[in-house]
């Protein structure tokens, strides 16, 4: 495929008729992992929604495989390939990891289930080794990637994640990043926001800033992660950076 995954162009978002995203615009490639990063309220999750699809869009162009999907539902875009991991646990605690992942192939046709739930499994072999458990038994890294492996179910080719690791111990992290690599080296484009900047930051091709709703830096990550400004404000001190 020639050309970027995702292509974001002056795009303005929020809800109601408050924008919180203003005129941002960057590309993704194929295949690569970014991670945005802000302080709090800077408007990250905000445009995660407005690339899904579940908040107000005020204007600007989300091109998706070079296509406009700006004004598509979210399950128009669900089909075409956007996948969304949404802050927050998001199973079905009282059901088996068997019983989650056959939910989350609800939109496929019977006849592909089974084929789907092994196609994750040899991405997440953990998943096979709690099939019976219910979901809310196991730990939060384990919930981490049940989640994303029912999103993967459906193949998406550009997946979005917000704030993955939060509230996962530091080995939980560790395990949740190397699961974002390896779902990147499959061939799917990944977009995350993450409190955790230095770990996400090491394992990340490119970064994107922002600041009160707008792109502040954007650059590979190595030169994000040794900007001096970004050390101070995300790596080494206090944050400082407020938004609306």
């Amino acid at each position: 495929m020639s050309g970027p995954a995702l292509s974001l162009v002056e795009v303005t978002a929020g809800y109601g008729n408050n924008p919180i995203v203003r005129a941002f615009s960057s590309d993704l490639a194929a295949g690569s992992i970014t991670t945005l990063i802000g302080g709090n309220g800077a408007g990250k999750s905000t445009l995660l929604r407005a690339i899904y699809g579940t908040n107000r869009f005020f204007s600007g162009r989300i091109l998706f495989r070079g296509e406009p999907v700006e004004r598509l539902p979210p399950w128009r875009r669900l089909r075409l390939g956007i996948g969304f991991v949404p802050q927050g646990r998001c199973n079905f605690p009282a059901m088996s990891v068997a019983e989650n992942l056959k939910m989350g192939c609800y939109t496929l046709p019977a006849a592909a289930h089974a084929a789907a739930i092994e196609r994750v499994i040899g991405l997440f072999p953990i998943l096979r080794e709690r099939w019976r458990i219910e979901a809310g038994n196991l730990s939060g890294g384990e919930q981490q990637v049940l989640e994303m492996a029912m999103v993967l179910l459906l193949e998406p080719s550009l997946l979005l994640l917000d704030e993955p690791s939060l509230g996962l111990s530091p080995r939980m992290q560790g395990d949740v990043f190397a699961t974002v690599q390896r779902i990147a080296a499959s061939g799917v484009t990944v977009l995350v926001v993450e409190q955790n900047v230095r770990g996400a930051l090491m394992i990340s091709d490119r970064a994107l800033v922002m600041e009160q709703g707008r792109k502040f830096m954007e650059g590979p990550a190595d030169e994000v992660r040794n900007d001096p400004r970004i050390r101070q404000a995300y790596l080494g001190g206090n944050i400082q950076h407020t938004a609306a």
